[in-house]
């Protein structure tokens, strides 16, 4: 291994989302760019400050680049098998090197292991560190200890250890260093407490060997044997390393403030955990055969949702922590010039009936896969009816957490009719004590309701909202939960006027954010691709299986190259957008191959 000097090219401009990986050790999280950039990283936890923060910033808000120092050719990446073992294979004039990324398992403090590999010749390499702590804003104290680098602010600590030697320049640490075929250049990153000594060091090739076979055995305990294995795996991946071990909580994406509208003010923390996601986060563990981890979250989902009804949040902390609090990053200038940065979430504040719904449509989802009882489940699913009972016809502000005024959204009535449909069921077929007769009452009070006002009779669709002229695509869920059969008229005539007035190319908004949607901010946002995989379940439901089929097929191809989606998808630009990557995306990917695997396409025509 030969060292050099030289300043090489330095990193300027924001990379599409397309462009990054993610690496975690279900903990935390880090996105990797096909450029060898490591631009997003927050430690110890998914919600800590982040101490990489290029993604919404620049460098100067810390960054790890290893990139080869002259031209690249070309770039491919893949993941080590059904692992989050990460492997960039960079082409230059030069030769040919691997960089491979990963987060071991956590077994005490959180690292990154970094390695170049030689593959054919030599190439002249190039790496920048910039430690940046509390989401870029702090500079931290770097010095040396014996062949480490240490960096300090306030709490935190991270050990730099490198088999090459790292100099000092503006703030900033660079190598310049040459890997022949067959040379390994290793490199780990460790954070820990700066009040407390540093862990041993780590062997660079064996902690990637450990990663590599704890993501394999967990891969290979999946039980799903359906069609398009390799994306249902890659989402079920990508789902648990969402997931805090600790607690079983599953974030919603690594990420904050990623734009749903490049330019845009949508920009919001996602690294919390929604009970909208309770039972589709079940659905899509079982499906792989991932029991202990669905118990897990079942158990957070209890834990985090226990007490006063009156006081249930749409969304919480990794670990049940309920004080969310919004405030904004003023210094970052945001991704592509997006602001504000934002972390926390003032929408935990607001009221949403569909969650009340969500939780109890869960524990349905739990019995009916055979989960064991939770002796202290249906005694909170029975608090929740009773306060259900009483607030079910307030206006709220709905899945979508408008920052608008509250409305009767026809949605949140939808799934209030959930919750009162599940409870009848759990005492009818589950034989669990309650009042089924009155819980009958209601959920026919609610579907007469929701009938006469939610739906546009003259438009032949229901309505976002009660009086409303708008659409919504959270109708898709009207098949889906229950509350009408597919063949009902009303769920095709809505179907029909979401795909007329809602999609872009062939992917659906979630509504148009006019005057009428009244969501309280400026226009713009991607296609959301939750909604798209509803459609597709819709119109499988319905009968059209070759539409399903192909509209499943064309999603698939909007994941990037190691099979990641956003949230949402800017048809305009043809680029994905918004916090990256995201649960709900992948889950609903997962349910949606699920319905598909036993709907065989339609006979040719």
């Amino acid at each position: 291994m030969e060292l050099k000097t030289g300043s090489g090219a330095s990193r300027t401009s924001s990379s599409p989302l397309e462009a990054y990986a993610l690496i975690g050790d279900t903990h935390s999280a880090a996105l990797v760019c096909r450029d060898g950039s490591l631009d997003w990283l927050c430690l110890p936890r998914f919600d800590s400050p982040a101490c990489f923060a290029a993604l919404l910033g620049g460098p100067e808000n810390g960054s790890w680049q290893i990139r080869p120092a002259g031209q690249v050719r070309r770039v491919t990446r893949r993941y080590r098998g059904e692992t989050l073992v990460l492997e960039t294979r960079f082409e230059t004039d030069d030769g040919a090197v691997l960089l491979v990324d990963c987060m071991p398992p956590r077994q005490g403090h959180p690292r990154v292991i970094r390695q170049v590999i030689g593959v054919r010749g030599s190439v002249p390499m190039r790496l920048d560190l910039r430690i940046r702590f509390e989401y870029g804003s702090v500079v931290p104290w770097v010095r040396r200890a014996g062949e480490a680098l240490v960096a300090v602010a306030g709490p935190d600590a991270l050990e730099v250890r490198a088999d090459v030697p790292l100099e000092a320049a503006d703030l900033a640490h660079a190598a310049d260093f040459v890997v022949a075929e067959g040379e390994r250049v290793g490199f780990s990153l460790t954070w820990h407490p700066s009040y407390r000594p540093a862990p041993p060091a780590v062997d660079v090739a064996g902690a990637i060997a450990d990663t590599e076979a704890w993501w394999s055995d967990w891969s290979a305990r999946s039980t799903y044997d359906g069609p398009w294995r390799e994306p249902v795996m890659r989402s079920l991946l990508t789902l648990k390393a969402l997931t805090y071990e600790p607690t079983g909580g599953v974030v919603a994406a690594p990420t904050t403030s990623l734009p749903e509208h490049l330019g845009g003010v949508r920009n919001w923390d996602y690294r919390y955990c929604w009970l909208r996601d309770a039972a589709l986060t079940l659905e899509a563990l079982m499906a792989g055969g991932y029991v202990d981890e669905a118990v897990a979250w079942r158990e957070w989902l209890l834990r985090a949702v226990a007490g006063d009804p009156d006081d249930l949040q749409i969304m919480y902390g990794v670990a049940g922590e309920r004080r969310l609090a919004e405030y904004q990053l003023d210094w970052l200038a945001g991704y592509e010039g997006s602001r504000p940065v934002r972390v926390g979430n003032a929408a935990s504040g607001q009221l949403q009936l569909d969650v009340y719904g969500e939780v109890l449509a869960a524990m349905d989802v739990a019995r009916g896969l055979g989960m064991e009882p939770d002796p202290s489940a249906w005694r909170i699913q029975r608090h929740i009816m009773d306060w259900l009972e009483s607030n079910w016809r307030e206006p709220d502000e709905g899945i979508w957490e408008v920052r608008g005024p509250r409305r009767q959204f026809t949605h949140s009535k939808v799934m209030a009719w959930v919750a009162a449909d599940r409870a009848v069921r759990a005492v009818e077929e589950s034989g669990l004590d309650g009042d089924a007769a009155r819980w009958r009452r209601l959920r026919a009070e609610i579907h007469e309701e929701v009938c006469r006002e939610g739906y546009d009779a003259a438009r032949g669709s229901f309505t976002q909202s009660y009086g409303s002229a708008a659409l919504d695509a959270s109708l898709l869920l009207i098949p889906k939960v229950g509350f009408l059969p597919a063949s009902d008229p009303r769920v095709g005539g809505t179907v029909d006027a979401i795909r007329r007035e809602l999609c872009r190319d062939g992917l659906v908004l979630r509504y148009v954010p006019d005057a009428d949607a009244a969501d309280g901010l400026p226009p713009g946002e991607g296609a959301f691709l939750p909604c798209s995989f509803w459609l597709v379940d819709d119109l499988a439901l319905l009968g059209r299986r070759n539409e399903a089929h192909k509209l499943f097929e064309r999603l698939l191809t909007l994941r990037n190259d190691v099979g990641l989606l956003s949230e949402e998808y800017d048809v305009a630009s043809g680029r994905l957008v918004g916090n990256f990557p995201q649960a709900f995306s992948h889950l609903a990917l997962v349910a949606s191959a699920c319905s598909l695997a036993a709907t065989a396409p339609e006979p040719a025509q």
